[in-house]
């Protein structure tokens, strides 16, 4: 009896200590994680990457992939835009992709493929990458950033959405140079209605076009980080390059990005039931008030119109907007 009271007082302090240490261990790996989420929040500045290499990788698609910047490898995940998964173990994403192009989940697949091997062939030579840092999760051991990716065509994720092979979805940011992404989500809608029309890629996977190109020439976007970011630490190596040339530097980022224009237009001087709805060039639609590119472009794609009165069918038109523009057309 005494022997098992001897036992069970020096236990208590035993498993008093052994609890605390457990609680120590634990809050020290909550405080290091909310320190790393903390200092990432904080990483407002962009980290350009120049001279970047596609690393081949069976885990690449259309938007996610792997790079080599120097000697590091990483895993960038483009901004604002989402290319259907390549195989069936995210269910419930494919589904919903193959759901926004309105066709099938086999052939929402077969448009992720097409959009993996476009955007190996796009990154085939060198290119520029511009992180914040942002983690993008996914279930590698190497990290994965959200970043805007340049080819020598221009940005990367207006390239895909332009060819049909992404939906306007994802991690929104303003681009490098720009103060908020609305611009640039409204250039990729406007890319995204010219695709739809084409029936190419996604938007014709459902007659075998899953792998028909836009053959229009277009003008992609180029972004430009204006900061120097030298002086700001971050986790890549001194060897990588994280300005521009100071002569690209000067160059405003104003009139190197070219989203959509933002300047209004006289609508005021519009002449009332002047305006064919079926025959109207964008910029004359434009001149109307409550339509900007995209809805112009939108009512341009569903044409023809038996009567101004189906303008309420294009998306983007309520009925409050409807009343505000319907005296103007005939």
């Amino acid at each position: 009896m005494w022997r098992r009271f001897s036992i069970g007082e020096f236990a208590i302090p035993r498993v008093a200590a052994l609890r605390c240490a457990v609680v120590m261990v634990a809050f020290a790996v909550l405080w290091v994680g909310s320190v790393d989420l903390q200092a990432r929040a904080e990483s407002k500045d962009w980290v350009v990457l120049e001279n970047c290499r596609l690393i081949l990788n069976p885990a690449n698609d259309g938007d996610s992939f792997h790079v080599s910047a120097g000697a590091r490898e990483y895993i960038f995940r483009l901004y604002l835009v989402d290319t259907p998964e390549t195989d069936e173990m995210v269910p419930r994403r494919l589904v919903n992709q193959a759901k926004y192009f309105g066709i099938t989940v086999p052939q929402a697949i077969e448009v992720g493929l097409a959009a993996k091997q476009f955007t190996q062939q796009k990154l085939s030579e060198p290119f520029t990458v511009s992180t914040r840092m942002s983690d993008a999760m996914g279930q590698s051991r190497i990290e994965r950033f959200y970043a805007f990716v340049q080819t020598k065509e221009g940005d990367l994720g207006e390239q895909l959405v332009r060819n049909g092979l992404a939906r306007v979805y994802g991690y929104k940011a303003a681009p490098p140079g720009l103060k908020s992404s609305r611009a640039e989500l409204q250039k990729l809608q406007l890319l995204e209605v010219q695709a739809r029309q084409e029936k190419i890629g996604g938007w014709g996977a459902g007659t075998g076009r899953a792998n028909v190109r836009a053959q229009a020439p277009q003008s992609f976007s180029t972004f430009i980080a204006e900061k120097n970011l030298e002086s700001r630490p971050t986790p890549f190596p001194a060897s990588f390059s994280r300005t521009l040339p100071t002569s690209a530097r000067r160059v405003s980022a104003r009139a190197v990005v070219q989203p959509l224009a933002t300047r209004s237009h006289s609508k005021e001087k519009t002449p009332l039931g002047r305006i064919e709805i079926n025959t109207a060039t964008e910029k004359e639609l434009r001149t109307v008030s409550g339509i900007g590119h995209v809805i112009a472009a939108r009512i341009i794609a569903a044409r023809p119109f038996r009567s101004a009165d189906d303008l309420k069918r294009v998306s983007g038109i309520g009925d409050k907007k409807y009343a505000e523009m319907r005296p103007y057309f005939q």
